[in-house]
């Protein structure tokens, strides 16, 4: 009775061996492939592609230096296609040339008087609007000659623009004209002018240049001023002490003037010099202002 026992229990042992062997080995496995022993399941679950042990194919890195995944692709050029060229910057339509707050008065001066290029009146700087802003500053010696319609420039365009060559009653003899309102001068003959109108600047207060009806009685290209001690370049006196004469000072320095005598810029005074003669008729009209 006890060996039938013991037969017995050695049987149900060999049963439960045979299934938890079958368990395991119904996994399908390739003809000739060795049985190897499963691994922890600790390590089967930690296996994956970001924290597999490094191999020669892939170096080692930190995760946050690899690239992202869900990065957006960039768009692929299609074959032939070519990259569209860099926009080139346009030059400034100013021409570099500061805008002035007369801008636009100016232009439509110098645009009046004419021969300094084409403007356009619109009250915008433009190349061609500096171009003749600063050919007419130097013409008149505006300092500095920058384009920029300041108001020197529009104070001397606005008084050419302005002069009324009729007011001098020149007569058919060539005649010096001066208006001492708007400080210009400019000669005539016959009626046509053939020079001028420019700019002057004559006695201040108290030394008021007075109008009248004169001529030149003494002409002296390098004339010493005896009381006030300077030369006077290219003199042509008309009225006691009075004449024309180049100046020694900024002529637009509104603030002095002179002691009652006609100042020009040099290339007027050498232009007057060379047209004038003893006996050359004098005309001056107006009153400078603040005089």
């Amino acid at each position: 009775m006890q060996r039938v026992r013991f037969l017995a229990r050695v049987a149900g042992l060999a049963v439960v061996v045979l299934v938890g062997v079958g368990a395991c080995a119904l996994d399908p496995q390739p003809e000739g492939a060795g049985v190897t022993t499963p691994a922890p399941v600790g390590l089967t679950e930690g296996a994956s592609g970001a924290s597999a042990p490094p191999t020669s194919e892939r170096p080692a890195t930190s995760p946050s230096a690899q690239p992202s995944r869900t990065a957006t692709p960039k768009p692929s050029r299609s074959p032939g296609a070519t990259a569209s060229p860099k926009p080139t910057p346009k030059p400034s339509r100013s021409g570099g040339c500061p805008q002035g707050e007369h801008q636009r008065a100016v232009e439509s001066y110098l645009s009046r008087l004419g021969g300094f290029g084409t403007l356009t009146v619109d009250g915008a700087q433009s190349a061609a609007d500096c171009a003749a802003i600063k050919k007419f500053q130097a013409r008149y010696g505006i300092s500095p000659a920058s384009g920029r319609a300041g108001p020197t420039t529009y104070d001397v365009a606005k008084r050419l623009a302005n002069t009324d060559v009729s007011r001098c009653r020149a007569g058919s003899r060539l005649t010096f004209c001066v208006d001492l309102t708007r400080q210009t001068v400019w000669a005539m003959r016959g009626g046509t002018v053939v020079m001028g109108p420019t700019v002057t600047r004559t006695g201040m207060s108290g030394y008021a240049t007075p109008a009248g009806t004169y001529s030149v009685g003494r002409k002296n290209p390098h004339e010493w001023s005896n009381p006030y001690e300077v030369w006077l370049p290219y003199w042509q006196q008309f009225n006691g002490g009075i004449g024309f004469h180049e100046t020694t000072t900024y002529l637009h320095n509104g603030a002095i003037g002179s002691h009652g005598c006609v100042n020009l810029l040099h290339r007027d005074a050498v232009r007057l010099w060379e047209l004038g003669s003893v006996g050359t008729r004098v005309v001056v009209v107006g009153r400078r202002p603040g005089t």
